[in-house]
């Protein structure tokens, strides 16, 4: 049998042992999400899934922001994680 704790990472060993952390951050999270430029930066990268035709086909691909404007098809898992594990 695996041992799920070894197989996770640390944020998520940390959130499964203290779950007042936990709900703080998922109430900053909602709050955050809310804002109105974070509603308006999920609408335009949904639009344009929807217009390159890969919005829930299951291509495992994101629509993503680039540094200096515009936007790149690439990988969810890439996407994702890209500011993972910095400090």
């Amino acid at each position: 049998m695996y041992n799920l704790d070894s197989m996770a990472s640390a944020s998520t060993n940390y959130y499964r042992k203290n779950r007042a952390a936990l709900q703080v951050k998922r109430a900053y999270q909602r709050k955050y999400n809310r804002k109105p430029s974070e509603v308006q930066r999920r609408t335009e990268l949904a639009k344009e899934n929807h217009k390159r035709g890969t919005y829930g086909n299951g291509d495992k691909k994101d629509v993503s922001h680039k540094k200096g404007g515009g936007t790149t098809l690439e990988a969810q898992s890439k996407n994702r994680a890209r500011n993972r594990g910095k400090k």
